[in-house]
């Protein structure tokens, strides 16, 4: 699955300006990189993307070292090239247009109309390159009265409603809505952005066309909603929190077991009846109060409780095994450091480890995509401020050592 050049790759010849910074952008242009697109990451110099400072976590041993990067950074850039362009001078803005000229796609995330300051919006760079197919990432969308407020993740988490359903219920004192744990509404966008980018490719193949995408977090993240949204438009039902339990689904949770927890999940009748067999309590199978999903929802603390005290004296490997066997769905709570041992994770080749320039070997969380015929190649870890300028500009553009020397001298590389 590693290896170069096992097979074409399945963007091979696509090239991709990847002006994005942070999360949802940068995560964009790693997964058209890592099928195969060149992706060349654009960056302000010396400094580079924001997200190389947000720390901690550092990279091991580089902190407090000139060369002190965080960890985040490395999971949304590998395979991709990085140019760093001054383009807040004229020259480097019209490096940049050359570069757009003989690009396929465009990613931004800069905040509504700020590119346009730089001869850089889409209505301008179309007029060079019709072909090109422009991705703008921003917080709220190109219009609304949203549309120029800057929106992290934790935001529009809180503002898509998201955080609404997600924390204790509102019984227990002090408790609140609550952000999820990973930056969702951040992903949420940078899956939306590389799909939108595909289906304009495609678009193009039969126009000849490129076009403008708009995607923002906060569409992102209510699209992303699915039943939530649903069950209020159509139902007319807040869901609210629930903390661990499911809101239409019981049981559907984290249980107490002797050395710790463990998660099991049963999602209709059948499978609660196969529950109820494996840890000996048949008789829940005709109780009026467990016998339907709806019942069991009503009396869900009732039945957690019974099901806590059923699952007294077995370990959780114990558990999982004998569950698992009986077709119930059950698994551990793992850790960052349980998921590296975890034989699936493993069988799976999930941990990608990548030579990095400066900070040795480190790892990234593999693709999820699995091609029969034209596999993910990980071929370089994320590189560092401007590490291909001079590749780039050669490959690109054909200059010369000496203009490239030349515009290095003025900053404007």
């Amino acid at each position: 699955m590693t290896m170069h050049n096992i097979a074409k790759e399945a963007l091979a010849g696509l090239r991709v300006l990847d002006m994005t910074r942070v999360i949802a952008g940068p995560y964009a242009g790693q997964i058209l990189a890592d099928l195969g697109a060149d992706v060349l990451k654009v960056e302000r110099q010396g400094e580079g993307d924001d997200i190389r400072r947000i720390g901690p976590p550092w990279i091991t041993g580089t902190e407090n070292e000139p060369h002190q990067e965080s960890t985040y950074s490395q999971s949304v850039n590998r395979n991709k090239r990085s140019i760093s362009v001054n383009f807040a001078e004229p020259e480097g803005a019209e490096l940049l247009r050359q570069l757009a000229a003989k690009s396929d796609i465009l990613l931004e995330n800069y905040r509504t109309g700020t590119l346009a300051k730089y001869g850089l919006s889409y209505e301008e760079l179309r007029e060079i390159n019709p072909r090109l197919i422009y991705c703008s990432i921003t917080g709220f969308g190109q219009t609304g009265p949203y549309a120029n407020r800057s929106g992290y993740d934790y935001l529009i988490q809180a503002m898509a409603g998201v955080m609404s359903v997600t924390g204790h219920r509102d019984e227990h004192a002090g408790d609140g809505p609550m952000r999820v744990g990973v930056p969702v509404a951040d992903i949420c966008a940078g899956l939306y952005a590389a799909i939108g980018v595909l289906a304009a490719v495609n678009h193009r193949h039969e126009s000849g066309e490129g076009q403008h995408i708009d995607v923002s977090l906060f569409d992102s993240q209510v699209a992303a909603l699915l039943n939530t949204f649903s069950a209020w438009f159509n139902g007319g039902k807040e869901l609210g929190r629930t903390g661990n339990d499911h809101p239409s689904a019981s049981p559907y949770g984290v249980y107490a077991v002797d050395d710790g927890f463990i998660l099991v999940a049963t999602f209709n009748d059948r499978e609660f009846a196969r529950l109820a067999a494996a840890v000996d309590r048949a008789e829940w199978i005709e109780d009026p109060r467990f016998a339907r999903n709806g019942a069991r929802v009503a009396n869900r603390q009732e039945l957690s409780t019974l099901l806590t005290e059923a699952l007294r004296g077995r370990s959780k490997d114990e558990w999982i095994a004998h569950l698992n066997a009986a077709t119930v769905s059950c698994g551990p709570i793992n850790s960052m450091a349980d998921l590296e041992r975890d034989p699936h994770a493993i069988e799976r080749e999930m941990i990608v480890p990548l030579e990095h320039p400066v900070n040795g070997t480190i790892r990234t969380a593999a693709s999820p995509m699995r091609f029969s015929s034209t596999p993910v190649q990980y071929k370089s870890a994320p590189p560092t401020i401007g590490e291909h300028t001079n590749e780039i500009l050669g490959d690109w553009l054909g200059m010369n050592p000496a203009h490239i020397a030349e515009l290095r001298q003025r900053n404007v590389i």
